[in-house]
């Protein structure tokens, strides 16, 4: 069975960017969010093994998202992986001091986005 990436950022194209680089690797399905409430909608819906996000979006933003899900039993466990365009260290750090498993630089190589999935999805 496929394992399903939840991918919440709010450019349709980087959505569409994303969805097309994690279908190059294969068995893998995309659930797509465009901002953070649509995300928390998802949650209790579709069983997701991992979550992308992004951090700059409407409503609810990629780390509010971060922090609600380490904070939540039910989802606390998936691998989260933030790729945004704030690429200062202080950006990647608080990222990654909320919960975050990786940090991810836009632009960024299809590449490296894929050793992440593996890294974490097998």
């Amino acid at each position: 069975m496929a394992k399903k990436i939840l991918v919440t950022e709010d450019s349709s194209t980087m959505r569409a960017l994303i969805g097309s680089t994690i279908a190059a690797i294969g068995d893998y399905e995309v659930v797509e969010a465009a901002n953070g409430f649509e995300a928390l909608r998802i949650l209790p819906r579709e069983k997701v093994d991992m979550v992308l996000t992004d951090i700059n979006m409407p409503d609810i933003n990629g780390l509010e998202l971060v922090s609600f899900i380490r904070g939540n039993a039910n989802y606390k466990h998936l691998p989260l992986v933030i790729i945004s365009t704030e690429g200062s260290e202080k950006d990647r750090l608080k990222g990654l001091d909320l919960g975050a498993d990786a940090y991810l630089v836009k632009p960024f190589a299809p590449e490296e986005l894929q050793q992440l999935i593996r890294k974490f999805l097998g």
